[in-house]
């Protein structure tokens, strides 16, 4: 396939997909938009390379590998995984059609704004980790977990792409000619020492993923020269981070050389969300790029459409403490540095926004149906989060209600200990004791509420230190 036949003379694949316009490549295959026929859609299409070199008999076995790979890898529907849809066959060659989505690869975005905000960056690893937990519940390890293999999409949202497929083309491995395929800059140390990648493995990539967008720079360093990348990577030699603030302590956890001692994914998916939606307290403004360079993110992939739009939205209702090692509120060794709640933007490694001002002694008054709506929220929670989700206002149901309920999953029990009452306007003030995993967190949060269609929402949540 040219990009001449995709244009000039359209192509027809399996019968019903037309192609339309090359989007992307690289070393693993070729990209292309085209139209469904048969269900009248737009559709991805990937041609996938087989590696080079390869025998006659070494290429039907990777013919094969390919298709049942890419079967294995359409069994797999999630809201944050791009979806295969079916699997062709191009003249003897694998071929995938795919979920389109108008997007950028997090490459591309970490190309242009050299790193992104940690608020930012744990909502982007909470959406692939929620796509790779379920993966991995379905018995599916992508190996291949980098910022190339993230989309994000117009309306925010990030999905993982290629699950499966380089495991299918042996991508990340030494083939049979010694030449290394792919890039090492994101290999876990186990993978880079020729072990079988699990899902401990995409942990570690996805770790090395995030540092990325964080740090602006490779975790293995900026060096075009793959074998000293990948010595780097067996001896998981990574540098620890400087501008991940409240991501730095799971950072560290995910890029742990011992595979036992990461977290799951699954637990990876609650935790960032949690503190995707406690650094939205902080509203960041673009990030210049650290140390602006093209190259470093050049082996990204193929674009789709428009970047995502930054999170700029306020804390949902969740304590502070992140962690196997939370300690109560009260009792933190190391508090963020304070910043009003009306300020400037604050520095992206501000997690919690901390109030320095007290009530006032006058405040305008706020209905008791405001109150009462507080009440009656911490009242059904945590165990009806659906009900909960109905409750709050636009600006905390951006995060997104997945998140949401993955938090609420570690709380085993929510109590008032003091409030509700209004503090000032429409800001409603109330202490809550949560338990989680048996230990208790008691908080003071303000909440800001608004009404709609006559019923009042909780809004925005700002914890009080």
């Amino acid at each position: 396939m040219t990009e001449t036949e995709g244009q000039d003379n359209p192509r027809v694949i399996a019968g019903r997909y037309r192609l339309q316009r090359h989007i992307g490549g690289g070393a693993m295959g070729v990209v292309w938009e085209a139209d469904d026929q048969l269900l009248d859609r737009t559709v991805a299409v990937k041609q996938l390379l087989l590696p080079p070199r390869l025998t006659p008999e070494e290429a039907e076995q990777a013919r094969k590998r390919s298709f049942r790979e890419a079967r294995l890898a359409a069994r797999l529907q999630h809201p944050h995984a791009i979806t295969v849809f079916d699997v062709a066959d191009d003249d003897g060659k694998p071929v995938l059609v795919m979920e389109y989505l108008p997007s950028h690869s997090l490459a591309e975005v970490l190309a242009e704004r050299g790193s992104l905000p940690p608020g930012e960056v744990a909502r982007i690893g909470a959406h692939a980790a929620s796509a790779l937990a379920a993966a991995h519940a379905a018995g599916i390890v992508h190996r291949d977990v980098k910022p190339g293999n993230i989309l994000l999409g117009e309306d925010g949202i990030a999905k993982i792409t290629d699950f499966g497929i380089s495991k299918a083309a042996d991508d990340g491995t030494l083939t049979g000619s010694g030449r290394f395929a792919g890039t090492p800059a994101f290999l876990s140390p186990e993978a880079a020492r020729g072990e079988t990648p699990g899902p401990e493995s995409d942990v570690y990539s996805l770790g090395a993923t995030l540092y990325a967008a964080i740090e602006g720079r490779m975790p293995y360093g900026d060096t075009d020269n793959q074998m000293a990348l990948l010595y780097a990577a067996a001896a998981g030699r990574v540098a620890p981070p400087e501008h991940a603030g409240p991501l730095t302590g799971v950072l560290t956890r995910m890029l742990d050389v011992d595979p036992k001692a990461r977290p799951t994914m699954a637990e990876l998916a609650a935790e960032l969300g949690k503190l995707a939606m406690m650094t939205a307290t902080t509203k960041v403004g673009p990030v210049p790029p650290r140390r602006p360079s093209r190259r470093r993110f050049a082996y990204a992939g193929a674009a789709l459409a428009v970047v995502a739009a930054l999170v700029v939205t306020l804390v949902v209702l969740l304590p502070a403490s992140t962690g196997d090692n939370d300690a109560p509120a009260d009792q933190a060794s190391a508090p963020p540095s304070p910043t009003s709640a009306t300020s400037s933007p604050a520095p992206p490694s501000t997690s919690v926004t901390t109030v320095t001002k007290t009530a006032t002694s006058s405040p305008t008054p706020a209905t008791a149906s405001a109150v009462q709506a507080v009440s009656d929220y911490y009242a059904m929670m945590p165990g009806n989060t659906d009900a909960g989700w109905e409750r709050l206002g636009p600006v905390l149901q951006a995060q997104g209600k997945s998140s949401y309920v993955g938090w609420w999953s570690t709380i085993s029990s929510v109590s008032i200990v003091s409030g509700p009452r209004q503090v000032d306007g429409d800001t409603v003030e109330v202490t809550v004791d949560f338990v989680k995993g048996g230990s208790h967190f008691r908080e003071r949060h303000h909440l800001g509420m608004i009404q709609r269609d006559g019923k009042w929402l909780i809004n925005t949540d700002t914890l009080v230190r």
